[in-house]
């Protein structure tokens, strides 16, 4: 490690410990040649595939654009942060555990569409009218009615029963 304060290239570590969250170690190292202490930080370095798109191009998985995204989805609607930041951490953590060095981009619409269904039935709509690019208002309305039948509802108007017809 090279010193911050004079670049030698030698020193010796003086103490480590754990970080907090348990994922960085901390260590205190000084220089064998002008004795200064610094600090360094360790970590694991975790290796995120490339993203295939449509058109084939390729770019690095970016975090912060699953967030972005996700975030305009759920604008003005009762979801926290920590929970938009959950579905994007499930969603980097199965690509961590999938070991591939591409991945096509429609897999990480799906997985996010899975996370915001889940989540809140007016961002899963909204994502999914700008991800799928529906041609037209009858294909927006075939996801409505696949919605409503997974959650249950007739999607028909129902008569109030006659005890409230007065």
């Amino acid at each position: 490690m090279r010193c911050p304060f004079c670049a030698h290239q030698e020193d010796k570590v003086v103490d480590s410990r754990t970080g907090k969250s348990g994922d960085v170690i901390r260590r205190r190292r000084e220089c064998l040649k002008c004795h200064r202490r610094f600090t360094t930080y360790e970590q694991v370095e975790e290796i995120l595939p490339i993203v295939v798109k449509k058109d084939g191009r390729r770019e690095p998985f970016d975090r912060q654009k699953v967030l972005t995204g996700i975030q305009k989805a759920c604008q003005k609607r009762p979801i926290s942060l920590a929970k938009i930041q959950e579905i994007v951490q499930e969603i980097e953590n199965e690509l961590l555990g999938l070991g591939e060095k591409e991945i096509p981009s429609t897999w990480v619409g799906q997985r996010i569409m899975e996370g915001l269904r889940q989540l809140d039935d007016v961002a899963y709509v909204r994502f999914a009218s700008v991800y799928r690019q529906f041609r037209d208002i009858s294909e927006f309305m075939d996801e409505l009615k696949g919605l409503l039948v997974t959650r249950g509802h007739s999607g028909e108007k129902k008569e109030p029963p006659p005890s409230a017809q007065k």
